[in-house]
This record gives structure tokens, sequence and C-alpha cells, in this order.
């Protein structure tokens, strides 16, 4: 699947969406809430998380980005380094001495690469968390509840569950897909348990076998979740779900499910943040599937994604 197709589908299944009113429950959190599951991080399951650091290690999770990533259409970056008022190599003698810098001018849209999803991302009939109105938060600039500025640290204990492991391959196919009993047997395969308060990884190998080698295969379609398996995530009350994909659902999504939907039973529904392309194939090859998950994403006022790169400590 190509990226022009998958928007033509994106808009096809929304619209089909739309013809259907869809209910809104208000959070367990109260009905002024605006941060979900992000109410979970608290000083007893921060000091727990830290116990998970053994060897004193840490590893990125983010991946490095360009103006080359492939990014949902019709998303896009721009960079420009620029030498404000150094033209044909003039230096800058106000400071005191023959200064020279480099500045950057970035034009992008958020949701590329590594990211965060927040509440504000994905509805359905112009709802999203908390039964908050389309017309009453989206503003041109900037969203007035549930931007991701609001957002506390993410800060709790991570687990990954290796998808492609259980399937028994390095990479898992475009479109397949994993749900409730897939992901419980893997769990109990890989001794891993998860419960209220974690961030889920799910690793497919999809970005350590295609990012770099057929980045257009990579951004084009993806194995991952179904709508089933979100259900059951979410009943689970984690903090945040993610995987090593740039959508975490598996696309083309199986016979049946909504495209997405289970960014709307994460985020609309039950206020669970999403994590996007995250790199988990170097902290499995370290041997290591529990960790320290620590996220403090930049903080611009209304935004509705944010570029992150969280670290995980082991």
């Amino acid at each position: 699947m190509n990226i022009k197709y998958l928007s033509g589908l994106t808009c096809a299944l929304a619209l089909t969406a739309g013809a259907a009113l869809a209910e809104c429950s208000p959070s367990k959190w109260g009905a002024d809430d605006t941060i979900g599951s992000a109410n979970l991080v608290t000083a007893e399951r921060t000091l727990m998380a830290s116990k998970l650091i053994k060897q004193g290690k840490s590893m990125p999770l983010g991946i490095t980005i360009g103006s080359d990533t492939p990014a949902f259409p019709p998303r896009s970056l721009n960079l420009q380094v620029v030498q404000p008022n150094q033209q044909g190599g003039q230096k800058l003698s106000g400071f005191g001495y023959e200064g020279n810098y480099n500045d950057d001018v970035l034009q992008t849209w958020i949701g590329i690469g590594s990211q965060l999803d927040g509440l504000g991302h994905l509805g359905e009939n112009g709802k999203y968390y908390n039964c908050l109105d389309e017309k009453e938060i989206s503003v041109i600039t900037g969203l007035t509840k549930l931007g991701t500025h609001d957002v506390p640290p993410l800060v709790g204990r991570a687990v990954i569950v290796d998808m492609a492991k259980h399937f028994g391959v390095e990479t898992m196919e475009a479109g397949q897909h994993f749900g409730e009993a897939d992901i419980k047997a893997a769990a109990e395969a890989q001794n891993v348990t998860m419960g209220e308060g974690d961030i889920i990884l799910f690793h497919t190998g999809w970005t350590d076998n295609k990012f770099e080698s057929e980045p257009a295969a990579w951004g084009g379609a993806e194995p991952g979740l179904n709508n089933e398996g979100a259900v059951y995530l979410a009943s689970l009350n984690p903090m945040a779900v993610g995987a090593d994909t740039w959508g975490v659902e598996s696309v083309p999504p199986a016979e049946g499910d909504k495209l997405f939907y289970g960014h709307v039973t994460l985020l609309k529904d039950n206020g669970i943040y999403i994590l996007e392309t995250m790199n988990t194939g170097p902290v499995l090859r370290d041997g290591v599937n529990e960790f320290m998950f620590v996220l403090g994403q930049a903080r611009i006022k209304g935004s509705v994604q944010a570029m992150i790169n969280p670290v995980a400590l082991y």
C-alpha cells in the first residue's frame, strides 16, 4: 500500500464513520480532566520504576528524522540553517570579538518520526477525550484543551512485547495484526507482565528492517495492533501504548476493522497516550524488555502531537 492510497482510504473511512453517532462517556478522572492516563504518574510508580535501573545504561527510543523521512500525508519537514547578519563573511564584532553563529528555521508538521499522540489527536463524530467538542477546542492557533504542553513528564515502568519473536520472524509483514490472544501468549512466553500505569511497547521489527533500507515501504503500510487488541490493552489501564511503527496499528487493517480505530479507543475513549516509532530494537538486543521510561516532551502550547525522544533507563 502506498501513502497516496492510504490517504484516500483514510478519508473514505472517516466519512463512513461520521455517518453513525458515537456515544461519549465522561472520564473516570472527572468531568474536567484533560490529561487522562498521565494521572497515573505518581511518586510511588516513579520510585518503583527507578529500581529497574540495574546496569546504569540509557538508550534513546526516538529515531533521527529529516526532510526525507516518510510521513503520513500531507505531512512534511523542512529545515534551513541560517547565519543572520553574516552575509559576505561579516563577523559579529558587537559581541566584543569576531563572532559567528548558526541558527535554524524549522517548518514542519509535528507528527513525523517518533511522536507522542496527545488526547486531542483523533476523535469521532466531533468528540475528543472526555466528551470535549471539536468546536470548543480545535482552534487554528492551537488546541484550547488537550494540548501536549499540558502533559506532565511521563515516567514509569515500560515493557516491550516482542511480537516478531512471537510470530517467529525478524520482521512482521505489512497488514499483519495481533490482538488479545497473541498479546497474552507473547507476554507469557517472554515473562512480561503488563498492568496499570505501565508503558506498553510492541516490537514488530518494522523500523529495524525497513526504515533505512525501504523507506517508501516503511511509510506506506505496517504491521500492528488490531481493533480488538486496543480494547484489551485499554482494559489494562496503561499510561501509554506504543510500537516500533509509525502508526501502531496494522495498515491495511484487519478484515472488518476500522482504520486507526484503536486510536479512538485509546485516546478518545480511555485517555491513553500513543507512542509512535519507538526504536525498540536496540533495547531488546541489549537483552532488556523491562525498564524505566522517561519522557519530557517539548511544551509547544496547544500542540496536538509532540516530536519525542524518550529514554529507556536500565
